[in-house]
Parts: structure tokens; sequence; C-alpha cells
């Protein structure tokens, strides 16, 4: 297969840049504690100078793997799927979601939100970034919003974002690992003071999982 022929499956979603996918823990927000088989897709020009996996920014690093092998390996483990990146979106995700909902798996996402919604999902978890904002319609459909804090003013960006998203998101602050000691004690006070918010702790890291 050409260079050039695998790159327009890509753009089709038949191939996904394949990072790792791995069977492990939710460690986050609403569904955390429950098993999950995590799906990590390359590419990511969003550039948080705190992201964790920055090596999953460049597609170019992570092979293009056939969609149809993406779901069949997944199933096997799980029926809860979460796909994160990089940024999920920068490609198209309504192959990947019709094959998994036909094989019975709820689809779950982990999104900055900044490009186009594409694909089925039955949980969207929306982690808005200042560098690109996320689209309208993400807003309007996100289950969960999910703000990483890692200074003061990362509260006030917080209490903007909410404000776009729709009456039934549940609101999470989660403090990025590096600094977590300084900027829990924030959450706690904002979190006190703003009972409509909650907090979200990256608990797979402290399980040291995956």
């Amino acid at each position: 297969m050409t260079k050039e022929e695998i790159s327009q499956l890509v753009e089709e979603g038949k191939m996904l840049p394949l990072m790792e996918e791995f069977y492990t823990i939710q460690g986050e927000g609403y569904h955390k504690g429950t098993a999950a088989y995590f799906i990590r897709i390359g590419g990511c020009d969003v550039g948080c100078h705190w992201c964790d996996v920055k090596e999953s920014w460049d597609a170019e690093k992570h092979p293009p793997t056939a969609t149809e092998r993406i779901v069949s390996e997944a199933v096997k483990y799980s029926k809860t799927i979460v796909v994160t990146g990089g940024e999920p979106l920068t490609w198209d995700m309504t192959l990947l979601t019709q094959m998994l909902k036909a094989e019975g798996a709820q689809t779950h996402i982990e999104t900055s939100g900044a490009y186009t919604l594409t694909g089925k999902w039955d949980w969207i978890c929306l982690s808005p970034k200042k560098l690109k904002l996320p689209t309208k319609e993400v807003y309007e459909k996100a289950n969960e919003l999910k703000v990483i804090i890692f200074n003061k003013h990362d509260l006030k960006f917080a209490e903007e974002q909410a404000a776009k998203v729709n009456k039934d998101c549940i609101l999470y602050l989660q403090p990025e690992w590096s600094v977590r000691d300084k900027v829990v004690p924030l959450i706690v006070d904002f979190v006190m003071a703003n009972p409509q918010w909650k907090v979200s702790l990256q608990t797979h890291k402290y399980l040291n999982i995956p």
C-alpha cells in the first residue's frame, strides 16, 4: 500500500494513528474506578505545556492501524471503550464508533473539543484548553467538563467554560499532577465555595497503573 493510499484511508477513518491501547481502571472524572479499555490516538496540535503524553502529539510517529483491527482488539477486553489522545477529534471518529457500537460497546471520548465532533458517543468528557477553545456543538453535548488546574488563573477559566456547557454537564476541577501540592488547596477552597463543582483526581497515578 502506498503512502498516499494510507493517507486516504486515515482521512476516511478506516485507519487511525494508534499510539497505544490498554485495559485498565479509569482514573478520572465521573467513571473513575471502573474498568475500561483505552484507545490512545496520536496527533494533537493544542500544545499544552504540562501535557503528560507529549509523545502523542506527532501523529507521524504512530503507525496507521486498521480501524477494524483496533475495534476487534478492544472488545475482547471490555464493553466500555475510552478514546483519548492526543486529540482524537483530529480524525474522523465516525467509523470507529459505528464499529464499536455494532459490537455492543459503550463509547466514551476524552477531548479538548477543539475540532468538529464526529462519531456517536455515550459519554463525552470535555477538557477545554485555552490555546484552542471547544466548538459550540461539543459544549452543548458534553456530559462532563474537566478543567485542569495548573495555577490560580485556571479557576477563572473554569468558570468561563462552565458558563458555556449544557445545564446537565457535570463540573470537575482536576489538579495538574506536577503541581498538585500547590493547587489542591486552591481547588478545595473553590469547590467548598462553589459546590456545583466536584474534585477529580488522577487516581490511576495514585494506584500506579496506566
